[in-house]
């Protein structure tokens, strides 16, 4: 937990109390249902929380903002962004419903309420967002057509409504075909080495009727 401080120096005492929560939480449904690998577990805060804080710290976004968080796993970075921004709205969607199950309810004992999830192939999610996020699901022009269509038309963030994606390593065939993307160092913002490899990948997409 004083790694999340160390960046999130200015959390109220909700958020704190919330964070501090998971890693109880996560171990205890980790021991019935497994959602994060063993060897993650105990590094939870480094690993999935902070990681996915690292959207944060190249987005910051505005209240009223929607989230859509494609296959989100046992909830990351879905759930420490809503802690994060609690006027935000996210929506996470996993064709595993075992992992929602842990998500709904590690939401309900931390009081989160900002956060819908849904049992659900994310083509068949028939609604628009400021912004998609996730962690390595799968290739980025894979994604963008999972999630073609699903971003709104309204621009009320400092970035471009689009796609925010966590990935690691050498993304440079991966990305050569978008002109707009951008790629965040997240070694830029955190010093642990973990990070040294890993980056926020931000696609801006247009609104498609």
């Amino acid at each position: 937990m004083e790694l999340i401080l160390k960046y999130f120096p200015d959390l109220t005492e909700t958020q704190i109390q919330q964070f501090e929560s998971l890693e109880e939480l996560y171990k205890d449904w980790n021991s019935k249902i497994n959602v994060i690998s063993r060897k993650d577990i105990d590094e939870l805060y480094l690993k999935h929380v902070l990681h996915s804080l690292g959207i944060a710290k190249v987005m910051n976004f505005t209240d009223g903002s929607s989230i859509l968080d494609v296959g989100t796993g046992g909830g990351f970075p879905g759930v420490p962004l809503a802690i994060l921004y609690p006027e935000c709205k996210f929506h996470l969607v996993d064709s595993i419903n075992k992992k929602l199950k842990v998500i709904n309810a590690v939401c309900e004992a931390i009081e989160l309420t900002n956060v819908k999830t849904t049992h659900s192939r994310v083509e068949a999610i028939d609604e628009t967002f400021d912004f998609i996020v996730s962690r390595a699901v799968t290739t980025m022009p894979e994604f963008t057509t999972w999630v073609k269509g699903k971003i709104a038309r309204t621009q009320k963030n400092e970035l471009k409504n689009g796609i925010l994606y966590l990935k690691g390593g050498d993304l440079t065939e991966e990305l050569k075909q978008y002109k707009t993307v951008k790629a965040f160092l997240l070694s830029d913002y955190f010093e642990e080495p973990f990070f040294e490899t890993k980056k926020v990948i931000h696609l801006p997409l247009k609104y498609k009727v």
